[in-house]
């Protein structure tokens, strides 16, 4: 056999069997404010599977932390549709509900819509982000929403859930969207979770020696009027979505308190950490 010739083939078989691992795995390193949720869904997998594929036992990842993406759309050549693809708004959706139901981001929606508020109507006719795969994520309706709380399980009164807004504005008025609607869910998630009051007004105006446990409660800020996305927000927490997959707690990224920290942390969303 002619020595081109066995090289040749040298050359083919060892292409074929490459390990199926170099070939489909991409690597991402991650970026401040990222957890393993946002990931996974910029990378169309799962949650469970890359932690598995970077042995991950809890969802602590750190800036500059490279992970390996599994079976990812991205590592497997993946090219979406690059044309507009459209969504009409349903009675009682947001665009948080609509973002999770594509799984888009809340800002790549208004960024494709142009807009300048939050506010959406029924029949309105949205962009969805280039690139959206409408069969990627499963079509959710209102009554059962892609988070890990249900909806309050008794209707809240219009008091009850300006008292959430206004909360939600006192303590994540300049934080994303999604933020926002985690600072609702704790509130709702304490409602929820033995030791704490069982009521939103009783979970907010918690106290203790003195001390409440939110601190506009504190220094009067939570008399404030709520603004817009806040209102909005509290609405798509008490419809059962929660970002945070299912957190007690918040605080700011430069809190100092060393009992804070400690807490097992469910998820990083802008500046506040959210815990359990």
């Amino acid at each position: 056999m002619p020595l081109y010739f066995r090289v040749l083939c040298f050359f083919v078989l060892g292409v074929f069997f490459m390990p199926i691992t170099a070939l489909a795995t991409a690597t991402h390193t991650v970026l401040p404010g990222e957890s393993l949720y946002v990931i996974s869904r910029d990378y169309g997998i799962t949650v469970a599977s890359l932690m598995e594929a970077n042995g991950v036992k809890d969802h602590l990842i750190y800036p500059g932390q490279k992970l390996s993406i599994p079976g990812s759309q991205a590592s497997q050549g993946y090219t979406a549709d690059t044309g507009r693809t459209t969504c009409t708004v349903q009675a009682g959706e947001s665009l948080w509900l609509i973002a999770q139901k594509y799984g888009v981001s809340y800002q790549d929606l208004v960024a494709a819509n142009n807009l300048k508020s939050t506010v959406i109507y029924p029949g309105m006719v949205l962009n969805l982000p280039a690139g959206t795969v409408t069969g990627a994520a499963p079509q959710v309706s209102r009554g059962t929403p892609q988070v890990s709380r249900g909806g309050l399980f008794e209707r809240p009164s219009p008091a009850d859930v300006d008292l959430l807004a206004r909360l939600i504005t006192a303590e994540a008025d300049g934080e994303p969207y999604e933020g926002k609607v985690g600072v609702g869910a704790v509130v709702l998630n304490r409602v929820e979770t033995p030791g704490f009051p069982k009521t939103i007004p009783g979970v907010i105006y918690e106290q203790g020696n003195g001390i409440y446990q939110f601190e506009p409660v504190q220094n009067g800020w939570i008399n404030r009027p709520s603004s817009s996305a806040s209102l909005q927000a509290a609405k798509d927490a008490l419809a059962g979505a929660d970002p945070t997959n299912g957190a007690t707690y918040f605080f700011a990224n430069y809190a100092k308190s060393n009992w804070l920290w400690a807490r097992p942390v469910s998820k990083t969303i802008g500046n506040t950490i959210f815990s359990y």
